[in-house]
């Protein structure tokens, strides 16, 4: 289990773009269940749409890839390198994120390679799939 502070210390988002709040299940470098609270207070609520709001589909695809970075990173080979949104594959949205859900985004790593892992990533609300993609995380070196 990975708490805010530790998700800090391995990702170098923060907020508004920080989209993971805690970590709740970790196998290095093969799965990993992360919990992102949605409240009326997201600063991405004012947009989209402030009279109905609904969180855009592609911060959810954003707080997959984080928790897919974020098992990357346990790995000793990649725990220097940053885990960057590279490429994605059979999307699917299916229900509406909206202000009190609990996102639970789980995501299995499925090939890795030195420079780029592939992923299958689930994000879900009271157990309905809010999103499936397959997604591909490069590790670059920070700058």
């Amino acid at each position: 289990m990975l708490d805010i502070n530790q998700i800090k210390d391995i990702l170098p988002h923060r907020y508004p773009f920080l989209l993971v709040d805690s970590i709740t299940e970790i196998e290095e470098g093969k799965h990993a269940i992360g919990i992102k609270n949605v409240t009326a207070n997201e600063q991405f609520f004012n947009g989209h749409f402030s009279e109905s709001p609904v969180m855009p589909g592609v911060l959810i695809l954003e707080a997959l890839t984080q928790v897919s970075a974020i098992i990357m990173h346990k790995k000793e080979e990649h725990s220097e390198k940053l885990g960057l949104f590279a490429g994605i594959d059979n999307c699917h949205f299916k229900k509406q994120v909206i202000p009190g859900d609990q996102l639970r985004l789980e995501v299995k790593i499925t090939r890795v390679r030195a420079s780029f892992a592939k992923a299958h990533a689930i994000a879900t609300v009271n157990q309905e799939i809010a999103c499936e993609a397959d997604i591909t995380i490069a590790f670059a070196n920070p700058a």
